[in-house]
């Protein structure tokens, strides 16, 4: 039987729906963020969660040196938020003008027209393929917005949940 193929892998995997997070850190005075549907919950006992990043990203090169990070989740109607931040190459200057924003404790910028977020200190990270995966204590929490609902991503499209 022949080995699956990177093609028929991503296929199979935009079958499972995701939720939508940007992803923000803080090096050398610089803001950064990325888009990211590979964030999930790890373990209540410590509080932690972990996302993947691309290694080859500018995201990944400021992340990497510093601990502090923070995630935001998105509502649905957020679609061009995702898509800006999932952008190669866009300006870091200027990159969070057309979103609203804070400062968290730990430095990092949350969106303010988030569902919730969390703030993390890295506690470890794990080679996988091509991405790293970077588990955090989860040092912050912020609660979640009533009645708003998420930001989806399913068969490669954004979506609302109905």
């Amino acid at each position: 039987m022949p080995e699956p193929t990177a093609a028929q892998f991503r296929r199979a995997t935009a079958r499972y729906a995701t939720g939508i997070a940007v992803v923000t850190t803080l090096a050398d005075g610089v803001d950064h963020a990325m888009t990211a549907n590979s964030f999930t919950s790890v373990s209540l006992d410590p509080l932690l969660a972990l996302v993947c990043v691309e290694r080859d990203s500018r995201f990944h090169a400021a992340v990497i040196g510093v601990d502090a990070w923070a995630v935001s989740f998105l509502p649905e109607g957020q679609e061009a938020t995702a898509r800006w931040f999932a952008t190669r190459g866009r300006p870091l200057e200027g990159q969070f003008d057309r979103v609203p924003t804070t400062r968290a404790a730990n430095g990092c910028l949350l969106l303010t027209d988030g569902l919730a977020a969390l703030e993390l200190r890295t506690e470890q990270i794990v080679t996988a393929g091509d991405h790293d995966i970077l588990i955090g204590a989860v040092t912050e929490v912020h609660d979640a917005v009533e009645g708003a609902r998420p930001l989806v991503y399913f068969g490669s499209t954004f979506l609302g949940i109905a």
